[in-house]
């Protein structure tokens, strides 16, 4: 199947009706054993011939561009590259001579290396009707981006390909011996979205604790190319249901920030995120008296320890200022972040500090400030992560974290009408093979809206 044109701005529309039509396909050979010399291959060791397929237009008054270029009068041919390949061979058979090849390849290795073309990569080459000699070579190293050859000027670039987002909405039900993410990814969702989703409600809902029968909402964005899924962007809406209790994630925008609050006009966000890292388990919680694996004897462990696998990134929970980075032979590599006057918060055992972070450096919630290792006095890779309130270190599982401010009194009216379209949306989300739906209602109180069950 041909892929989709990379549209140009101003020719979006006539684009659409275009037609493509596979005229044949070319099997290309290698130019000569002294080319193969010149970039390093032999007549023994040469690699496969890249199947291609030319591309013709039909007749048209209508300009056509792909990947930004205006292709009226080219000749398009777009094949795979094959084991072996590289920038030479590919380009041996359109008649573009050596030196040519040579100097793109050496000048382009600040925008793409050539020698990281790859098997099984699309590229198209592009050219003129009236020449043989290859005008343009586009070569895609993902889904997402293409680089462009213009092999008369030498100019080499890279860009990105027209991104579509495409709403989805996904409703689901917690099944035995099952938890969220199982559940969303069975449904295709992204780790993303899940990761989003528990940080959402991560002061709201044990997410270890869920149980069968409990329900999950959620709409967000996914990054379409060419129809298909090459990204998610940010969640828009979310209901949880934990025991039977309601968890509503509406969005609101106050103080030129959009934020998600809930039926009251609650904020969801807190000042710190709950988890610093995604953990396996929790294999150490605060004690005053605990066996140290190392030590072999009691002492204190004024911290939560995070299992994790080696590598997996480390957040912080807020904003702050980085007050130590560096390695001591107990705490191993470890970043310390000073919040605000009340709140500070250590990040121990990483096999390395992120690029970046080192005292003075102005942190933002969320932000990777390292990863998972085993330095220091550990057994094993996990996080141990330490919380002080106002100089006094705290066990991070039992503190109550206040949240962001509520919606104000000047923007009830528009909280209330945002929260009634807001659960008309959620009610009109089915869950698989469900029964009972949910619909919004308007209480007596025209300025609130409730979500209900009912049977049809």
């Amino acid at each position: 199947m041909l892929e989709r044109l990379f549209d140009h701005p101003k020719k979006e529309n006539k684009l659409m009706n275009k037609k493509w039509i596979v005229a044949g396909s070319l099997i290309l050979t290698l130019a000569t054993a002294a080319l193969f010399q010149y970039f390093g291959f032999s007549p023994e060791n040469k690699p496969t011939p890249i199947p291609t397929e030319e591309l013709v237009l039909e007749d048209t008054n209508d300009d056509v561009f792909l990947y930004g270029i205006n292709v009226t009068d080219l000749n398009i041919v777009e094949g795979t590259v094959s084991k072996n390949q590289t920038l030479a061979t590919i380009l041996a058979p359109f008649n573009v001579p050596y030196q040519i090849i040579d100097e793109i390849a050496k000048k382009s290795k600040e925008v793409f290396d050539v020698r990281g073309i790859a098997t099984n990569k699309k590229f198209t080459v592009l050219t003129p009707a009236d020449s043989t000699i290859a005008q343009f070579f586009i070569y895609e190293p993902n889904p997402v981006e293409y680089v462009v050859f213009n092999l008369d000027s030498k100019d080499i670039y890279k860009a990105e390909k027209p991104i579509e987002f495409v709403k989805r909405e996904v409703a689901g039900v917690i099944r035995k011996h099952s938890n969220l993410s199982d559940e969303m990814t069975n449904q295709q969702v992204s780790y993303d979205i899940v990761d989003q989703f528990a940080d959402l409600y991560g002061w709201s809902v044990d997410f270890g604790a869920l149980q069968e029968g409990d329900k999950f909402k959620v709409v967000f964005e996914e990054k379409m190319i060419e129809g298909n899924v090459v990204g998610v962007g940010d969640i828009k809406l979310a209901y949880m249901e934990h025991r039977g209790e309601q968890f509503h994630a509406i969005p609101f925008e106050q103080n030129g920030e959009m934020n998600f609050f809930d039926q009251e006009g609650n904020s969801l966000k807190k000042a710190f995120l709950r988890d610093p890292v995604k953990y396996t388990r929790i294999s150490s919680r605060y004690s005053k008296r605990r066996f140290h694996p190392v030590q072999k004897r009691y002492k204190a462990h004024l911290g939560t320890d995070y299992a994790a696998r080696r590598g997996t990134e480390i957040r912080s929970v807020g904003d702050g200022l980085v007050t130590h980075a560096s390695y001591t032979g107990g705490n191993g590599n470890y970043v310390k972040i000073k919040h605000n006057g009340t709140y500070t918060t250590q990040y121990l055992h990483m096999s390395k500090i992120a690029s970046g972070i080192k005292p003075g450096t102005r942190i933002k919630q969320g932000q990777v400030i390292g990863y998972v290792g085993s330095t220091g006095l550990a057994t094993g890779p996990h996080l141990c992560f330490r919380f002080w309130k106002n100089g006094k270190q705290e066990d991070w599982l039992r503190e109550k974290i206040p949240p962001s401010e509520p919606i104000l009194a000047a923007n009830k009216a528009a909280f209330e009408s945002t929260k009634f379209e807001s659960l008309q949306l959620l009610a009109n989300i089915n869950y698989p093979g469900e029964g009972p739906k949910l619909v919004a209602e308007v209480e007596k109180n025209p300025n609130a809206a409730t979500l209900k069950a009912k049977t049809d």
